[in-house]
């Protein structure tokens, strides 16, 4: 079966980023001026997904309303005669079909897979985290597809992290049968730098069989009284093969502050009206700074 659904769990509440996430969610804050989330979601759709999951919580009204369409706005630039704007307007609102199902507790990512059980069915499907962005030629998500498309299986997106960040990340290890694809043997979930078992951390994609499903209903809750995606792949890869990805691109992990603030020079940079003025302008604080 091709990979249709992508479940984006956007229940979290942002707890790094008070006090902006107090009355907005984080997946809402903007790189530039596009939010974060749309960046996930376009992603998904330039690989060919037709239907977004998004599994959501308490205060994530906001993302419902960005996806949504704002006949106000929308008539107010149409008066004004800003098609361009008007035109991107309406393109967010008919990215994709999109599906939202809500996680009453905040039981862990785990959980969240688990929650959208309903939406998903018994078919394969992607996941995407709303914290890592990945910009690359091919969609990151299309490379896990495509692996997916060859093994039929479980498929974990990874990339090398320095060993002093291994204990941030489930880290894999296993048997290459490709130069970018690993069979996994071990996956262990945030090992001190002494029990990591290599430094390919999974980093935010995947594709997961409908199995997992049934793996998550086994696995008790771990840290934090959660339950652990991690953990239930490891059950997942003791009944059938689980892959792993090494995805090619630049990873923005913009769960964190400083990652955020990266993304958000380097987006701007990207942009063409904004790039000289940027580069200016941080020339001048260096010089200001006597740097």
């Amino acid at each position: 079966m091709e990979i249709r659904k992508a479940v984006i769990p956007v229940a979290g509440l942002g707890t790094r980023f008070l006090p902006a996430t107090k009355a907005q969610p984080k997946e809402m804050l903007p790189l530039v001026d596009k939010p974060v989330i749309q960046y996930i979601v376009e992603e998904a759709v330039k690989a060919g997904i037709k239907q977004i999951v998004f599994v959501t919580g308490k205060h994530k009204r906001a993302i419902e309303d960005h996806f949504d369409s704002n006949f106000e706005l929308e008539t107010v630039l149409e008066k004004k005669g800003k098609v361009e704007l008007l035109k991107m307007v309406r393109e967010i609102t008919n990215l994709a079909e999109i599906i939202y199902v809500r996680q009453k507790e905040p039981l862990g990512l785990g959980h969240a897979i688990l929650t959208a059980e309903p939406a998903v069915g018994k078919e394969p499907f992607a996941v995407l985290l709303g914290d890592d962005i990945m910009v690359s030629e091919k969609p990151a998500i299309k490379q896990l597809m495509e692996t997916y498309d060859k093994y039929r299986c479980s498929v974990l997106g990874v990339q090398e992290v320095l060993p002093e960040e291994v204990s941030s990340y489930g880290i894999i290890a296993g048997h290459n049968v490709e130069d970018d694809v690993v069979k996994i043997d071990t996956l262990v979930e945030k090992p001190s730098i002494a029990e990591a078992p290599s430094n390919i951390a999974i980093t935010g994609r995947y594709i997961l069989t409908p199995t997992i499903f049934d793996m998550l209903k086994k696995t008790p809750p771990g840290k934090g009284n959660e339950i652990q995606l991690t953990d239930a792949i490891v059950r997942l890869s003791r009944r059938e093969a689980v892959y792993a990805k090494i995805m090619e691109g630049k990873r923005y992990d913009t769960g964190s502050k400083l990652g955020f603030l990266k993304a958000t020079i380097d987006f701007a940079l990207m942009r063409n009206e904004l790039k000289k003025d940027i580069l200016n302008y941080m020339k001048e604080k260096l010089k200001e700074r006597g740097e």
